[in-house]
């Protein structure tokens, strides 16, 4: 469980306290943990998403702080750095940590099912902090004022989408507003492909965008910032990858959020795994958020926090 990736980076100074055989699950990733309770660990840093979270919560509870490197499905909770870099300087700076409470949330599968995105808390960890470098908690929000915004957004998009253009709608319910406009139903947390008001792709993976995308000379992204969090790459929408990105051009990014959720979310997060192309967005990107309206919101950069 990590051993052979810590051999590959040179990393010698490592103790195995847990082995298992065939493929990992949860109870490896619980019986691993309580071992390492019970060997006195001050830290316990993972690599996943909310469900590793979860499982090494039920173990150590608030009794251990908790670190995530992201590198999950779904990432919801807060317990994660803003990526693996900060993640590093998390906890090699012993002087200015200090410990929060972060939320541990997972997507309610039941109303996933209902075709209704909803988090639900799961557990308060307690997490090592250095001012904005761990996520904040994925918020929805629900007020009718939320939904009117959408809908403008959605209305405004509706006006400047362009014939033979593909679009590529990301996840969430923003994006979702606009496919509803347009008379397409979208799937709510996966990505889907759109061109001259008619779905060309449901719920589709990398590999299907990179297909897609070879043969089209104007692609435009459509994606909406995680609520309070703010990654507008990096977290729920992996489909977009960095190839998917060159191939598209950062200026056919288009990026959509409520003026609800932009004021809760300080600043947005780019993390496609490829540092160059992160740091080509520059230091801000302007956001839709109504019907011709929009706000230029700040980027942060690793080293550097751009307000």
């Amino acid at each position: 469980m990590g051993e052979d990736i810590l051999k590959e980076a040179g990393i010698t100074d490592y103790l195995v306290v847990y082995e298992y055989l065939g493929q990992s699950t949860a109870q490896d990733t619980k019986r691993a943990t309580q071992i390492m309770v019970e060997q006195g660990c001050d830290l316990i840093l993972f690599c996943g998403g909310d469900g590793t979270a979860r499982d090494i919560f039920d173990v150590v509870e608030r009794r251990i702080p908790l670190l995530g490197i992201p590198a999950g499905v779904k990432m919801y909770s807060a317990v994660f750095a803003v990526n693996p870099v900060i993640a590093a300087e998390l906890i090699c700076d012993d002087t200015s940590i200090v410990l929060r409470d972060a939320e541990i949330l997972d997507v309610d599968e039941d109303a996933y099912r209902a075709g209704e995105l909803k988090t639900c808390l799961y557990g308060i960890a307690r997490v090592p902090a250095l001012p904005g470098k761990t996520q904040h908690a994925k918020q929805v929000f629900e007020e009718a004022d939320e939904e009117r915004a959408k809908d403008e957004i959605a209305r405004f998009m509706g006006e400047v989408i362009k014939p033979d253009t593909l679009y590529i709608l990301c996840a969430g319910t923003t994006t979702e507003a606009i496919a509803r406009h347009l008379g397409i139903e979208k799937t709510l947390l996966g990505v889907d492909v759109i061109q001259n008001g008619t779905l060309v792709a449901r719920d589709v993976d990398e590999k299907t965008l990179l297909r897609l995308i070879e043969k089209e000379n104007d692609v435009r992204v459509i994606v909406s910032p995680i609520g309070a969090q703010g990654f507008i790459f990096g977290r729920g929408n992996q489909q977009i990858s960095a190839e998917v990105l060159k191939k598209t051009g950062l200026s056919g990014v288009i990026v959509v959020a409520t003026p609800h959720k932009l004021r809760d979310t300080p600043l947005l997060y780019i993390d496609t795994g490829d540092p160059i192309l992160d740091a080509a967005f520059g230091e801000s990107i302007p956001v839709i958020s109504g019907y011709r309206i929009a706000q230029r919101k700040a980027i942060f950069h690793q080293g550097t926090c751009v307000t």
